[in-house]
């Protein structure tokens, strides 16, 4: 099961297998069916509510009040009002939010791009995890961006982008802030944390016309076991767009 939907989870199955795998060992290890999963900047659910839906209890922390609002009414219709919490917050206010060593898994998807200081921000989720807890990390590809701006033609902000410290290709980029593998690794490791595997996401999903996908038969199928494939394969890990380390604590 993907946790959205078809035409969407070309986006997202490479992140769901890894996290509900790693969910489903972690919960062996421990001897224990139900985890409690923190999910920081969840938003409106996309991963927190199929993570509910395999039994787990899952907090999910959001500045918006409007993403939140919509995440109940997602875990209502999903039918696991019982097992999501919605808090509004930030990685600042964490602290203050979850008590320290109280989760065993986290998950901080797009949210590292956004924050004023990462390795703040990593220190705070990791503060609240148990000893061996999991962390997955999502975040935007410096060199999937590279890539995708010189194919628009835009070749100087390409060149930016492969130099300036953040990874941004201007002024008018959107994204604050993106990563190379190396640079996720040497967060984590001031964090604590200790990098179990890192994947690509979404190598081909950006790149392949979307009419080929709707309209071909079997294109989305073979697209989606392409993207599986590819993710674990380092060499295509600098044209993803996004990056998935999953890690631990200590």
């Amino acid at each position: 099961m993907y946790p959205t939907r078809p035409r969407s989870a070309l986006r997202t199955a490479v992140v769901w297998e890894v996290v509900r795998t790693a969910l489903e060992r972690r919960a062996a290890e421990l001897d224990q069916p139900v985890l409690d999963v923190l999910d920081t900047g969840g938003g409106t659910g996309n991963f927190a509510v199929p993570v509910a839906r395999l039994g787990h209890r899952v907090t999910v922390v959001d500045p918006s009040p409007d993403a939140l609002f919509a995440l109940e009414r997602r875990a209502a219709e999903a039918g696991v009002t019982d097992l999501v919490r919605a808090v509004q917050g930030d990685t600042q206010t964490l602290p203050e939010l979850i008590a320290p060593s109280s989760v065993d898994a986290v998950l901080c998807h797009g949210v590292l791009e956004m924050v004023d200081d990462p390795a703040d921000a990593l220190a705070n989720l990791t503060g609240t995890l148990h000893r061996g807890g999991l962390v997955s990390l999502l975040a935007a590809n410096r060199n999937g961006a590279v890539l995708a701006r010189a194919l628009a033609g835009h070749f100087e902000e390409s060149r930016t982008v492969l130099t300036a410290p953040d990874g941004r290709w201007g002024a008018g980029d959107p994204m604050p802030r993106r990563f190379t593998a190396d640079e996720l690794g040497e967060l984590a490791a001031a964090a604590g944390l200790r990098v179990e595997s890192v994947h690509g996401v979404r190598v081909f999903a950006d790149l392949v016309p979307g009419v080929l996908v709707d309209t071909e038969p079997g294109a989305m199928e073979a697209l989606l076991k392409l993207e599986e494939a590819a993710s674990q394969q380092p060499a295509f890990h600098s044209v993803a767009t996004q990056l998935h380390v999953l890690a631990a604590l200590g």
